[in-house]
């Protein structure tokens, strides 16, 4: 249990402190003039949005795994982990060639005319929206590693995902929004992949040499 909550945990934070989670908000809330309360409320709305349809597929990748493993051992001794390890591998090339492959690329579309709050409305449908169409592919393949010890693993993926990637937005955002949040982010942005593959080749790896 312990590896499957760490794991999930390395992947969501990675995932998270992606500026395209977060960076976006700050700037909309800050060009619309939402006030503090606003631009959080609208930061746990998308964030819920972009978890569900992630948790959503992972739950179904989940139960495949579970499937497939109570009747074959080796699906999580062997076959989980090698999924594990040669996804990793592909991050890290894709990260070589320098391709981008989760974009949030989200742009505020509202009305002209109407209320602030008609207008806060529109603007948070159209985050949500394209929030929940972009879910995270990358931690997909731990839900398959996570659903071979059963709906337990599923749980804990879903709970941490959830909890960690609502949880490190509205911090950030709240820091965007008060001015505090100075720090740079480009590396992490355009090598995600690469650190990502690289947790995912040590999440295999590890899961290899410590069954579940």
């Amino acid at each position: 249990m312990y590896q499957v909550f760490i794991g999930s945990l390395l992947l969501s934070i990675i995932h998270a402190l992606i500026p395209n989670h977060w960076l976006p908000l700050i700037a909309v809330g800050k060009t619309e003039k939402w006030s503090l309360n606003q631009t959080l409320w609208a930061t746990v709305i998308t964030g819920f949005a972009h978890t569900l349809s992630t948790i959503i597929i992972g739950i179904v990748v989940g139960l495949i795994g579970y499937k497939l493993s109570s009747g074959y051992s080796v699906i999580s001794e062997t076959v989980a982990p090698a999924i594990l390890i040669g996804l990793g591998v592909i991050y890290v090339i894709l990260d070589l060639r320098h391709h981008r492959h989760h974009h949030h690329d989200i742009s505020p579309v509202a009305a002209e005319t109407g209320s602030n709050r008609s207008r806060w409305v529109a603007i948070l449908t159209s985050l949500s929206v394209a929030m929940f169409l972009t879910p995270c592919i990358e931690i997909e393949a731990y839900y398959f590693q996570a659903g071979t010890i059963g709906w337990i693993g599923i749980f804990i993926v879903s709970a941490v995902y959830l909890a960690t990637t609502v949880i490190i937005m509205l911090t950030l955002v709240y820091l965007g929004m008060r001015g505090m949040a100075t720090f740079k982010a480009h590396f992490l942005e355009h090598h995600e992949k690469a650190i990502t593959g690289m947790v995912l080749i040590g999440l295999g790896i590890l899961a290899l040499l410590i069954k579940f």
